[in-house]
């Protein structure tokens, strides 16, 4: 269920680590998500933010707009050189992200990927096999 590898490359200061965990699609599991990459961020000894807010926005977006009822969602973080890359996995391909029009200002949600645009260095979203997609957004540190 949870996973953590750390595999040194040819320089010791520049390790290629991952974490990934398989969650179910409620909204305590996206909190967990949260909770779960700034613990292992701050175990890798890296800065928890903006990571850490990011997972909270791609896993909420996960349970709200990717809900499968029995299907649970992917979250893996990488982190290659300076580089944090983290991946949303859900099984709605269906439902495509898009940021076209900002929400009205008295709107309670709707500005999740704003946020994300605002705090990655890139993001973007990946199809992958039926019925799944990927969302993703890098961190330079």
């Amino acid at each position: 269920m949870n996973q953590e590898t750390a595999a040194p490359t040819a320089q010791l200061d520049n390790p290629i680590r991952n974490f990934s965990v398989q969650l179910s699609p409620t909204p305590r599991a996206a909190r967990l998500a949260r909770l779960l990459t700034t613990e292992q961020l701050r175990s890798w000894g890296l800065p928890l933010e903006p990571a850490a807010h990011i997972v909270a926005e791609l896993a909420a977006n996960a349970v709200t707009h990717g809900r499968v009822p029995g299907r649970d969602f992917l979250l893996l973080v990488h982190v290659v050189g300076t580089t944090v890359r983290i991946e949303v996995t859900d099984t709605r391909a269906d439902r495509l992200p898009h940021t076209a029009e900002p929400p009205a200002p008295d709107a309670e949600s709707g500005r999740g990927l704003t946020i994300v645009d605002a705090l990655a260095n890139r993001w973007g979203v990946a199809p992958g096999l039926p019925p799944r997609k990927t969302v993703w957004a890098e961190v330079d540190l």
